[in-house]
């Protein structure tokens, strides 16, 4: 094992990630100096290595630029780095693991494929939206990764597609409902609005225009999916039914999925399809 390779693997490793160098510095408790000498050459004491590996999230075999057989710990390490990514920073960097994954599983993966989503978005046109999908009879994914929507979906084939998909589940129901302008424009509203604020039922009459029975509709529909619920308050010696809004990522997802429907998806950046069984099997 090469000494030399300890800096030359840091230097890689931090640009890739797009990391400064003050913050690994501060990270493993040195000046930004002494990582630029270890960059240009120079090797950390001994002590600092498994620091250093510890920040990237490798192996210290890593750092010295030895091939990794051992994935043993790669879920411990990922968990890890995303426990310790900032905040704001957490879906993004998610999103970038899955991206990862998804070229990954391609028939024609290259292990130094390390662009990220960002390399896709400035190849569109204002209106086009990048896709990755691998289709197999196992399973399937889907992504949206740049421009309009990024987003990962992984499904692995059901065991009982009936009971997972079916059973019990009234979808004509809901497709029905939403079909109604004024059901869909509620709930759009709805999601558009600081869900933590009460409303009655006056509010799709001054906001939609609705009539008062038709907003009680909307009212019967939003408390049938559980999106509401209501609490009873007296003002001015009535009393009136304040209703709060309880927001599902469900609706956006199925925004999503319903588009590409009426859109049919048309530009992928890795596309795969074995799959030769239908998807209801």
């Amino acid at each position: 094992m090469s000494t030399e390779m300890i800096g030359k693997q840091i230097a890689t490793m931090r640009k890739e990630r797009g990391i400064k160098q003050e913050e690994l510095a501060n990270y493993v408790m040195v000046s930004p100096q002494a990582v630029s000498k270890w960059e240009n050459g120079g090797v950390p004491d001994i002590e600092l290595l498994p620091k250093i590996a510890e920040f990237f999230s490798v192996s210290i075999d890593y750092l010295f630029g030895r091939t990794i057989t051992d994935y043993t710990d790669l879920k411990t390490a990922l968990t890890k780095k995303l426990m310790d990514t900032p905040a704001d920073k957490k879906i993004k960097e998610t999103l970038e693991y899955c991206w990862i994954m998804e070229k990954a599983i391609m028939p024609y993966a290259k292990s130094n494929d390390t662009g990220d989503l960002a390399e896709y978005e400035n190849d569109l046109r204002k209106d086009d939206q990048m896709y990755s999908s691998m289709l197999t009879d196992n399973g399937f994914t889907h992504m949206g990764i740049a421009n309009r929507l990024q987003y990962f979906l992984v499904v692995p084939d059901p065991e009982n597609c009936e009971k997972a998909y079916f059973d019990n589940v009234d979808y004509t129901g809901l497709f029905k409902e939403l079909s109604d302008k004024d059901v869909f424009d509620a709930f759009v509203m709805l999601n558009k609005r600081d869900y933590k604020k009460g409303f009655t039922k006056n509010l799709f009459v001054k906001s939609l225009g609705v009539s008062l029975d038709k907003a009680n509709e909307i009212i019967s529909i939003l408390l049938k999916y559980h999106l509401v619920n209501s609490t009873e308050v007296e003002l001015d010696d009535e009393v009136q039914i304040i209703y709060r809004f309880s927001p599902t990522p469900s609706f956006p997802a199925l925004l999503i999925f319903a588009r590409e429907i009426i859109e049919k998806p048309n530009h992928f950046a890795y596309y795969c399809e074995n799959r030769k069984t239908p998807y209801f099997k």
